[in-house]
């Protein structure tokens, strides 16, 4: 099995945005993570990358927990980078979506990410996704990126 990201390579820990935050997604976040997606699964199933998953799906608080230590794992060993997507003002904590950038299963790709938001930040989804690609472009070491594509938003063109 070969690397996901070069040995090199520094997993950046942040994007700030005017409209929200990245940060690497932990157990700290779970009952701010739970309220998002929960209140948001018929949203988030119909955001593009996400038709046809089993998630999300119904859980119990502590399934979500368990969820996130294994997101922060898979962030510590380098198998896959997940990022809470969080509201703007530096002292919230409030969860508004997710980032998820993990190998890919498609032949011809480095990388697969999905994003989404909460259903009540809906307007931001675009949003999101113009900064997550722009951030991919300028600070990851992908040569081929799969990202499902926003019909409301432009990006720059992801190698």
């Amino acid at each position: 099995m070969t690397e996901f990201v070069p040995a090199s390579f520094d997993p950046p820990i942040r994007l700030v945005h005017q409209a929200f935050r990245l940060r690497p997604l932990g157990p700290k976040h779970n009952a701010s993570d739970y309220a998002a997606w929960s209140s948001s699964i018929d949203h988030i199933r119909s955001t593009p990358g996400f038709e046809g998953w089993s998630w999300p799906r119904p859980m119990t608080l502590d399934e979500n927990r368990r969820d996130l230590i294994r997101h922060a794992d898979d962030f510590a060993t380098r198998a896959g980078f997940t990022y809470t997507v969080l509201a703007p003002d530096h002292d919230a904590a409030t969860v508004i979506g997710c980032v998820y950038i993990y190998p890919s299963k498609r032949a011809g790709y480095d990388a697969d990410v999905r994003s989404w938001v909460r259903a009540e930040d809906a307007h931001l989804d675009a949003v999101l996704y113009r900064a997550v690609s722009e951030w991919l472009v300028e600070a990851w070491p992908f040569e081929r990126i799969n990202y499902a594509i926003r019909p409301d938003a432009t990006s720059p063109t992801l190698p």
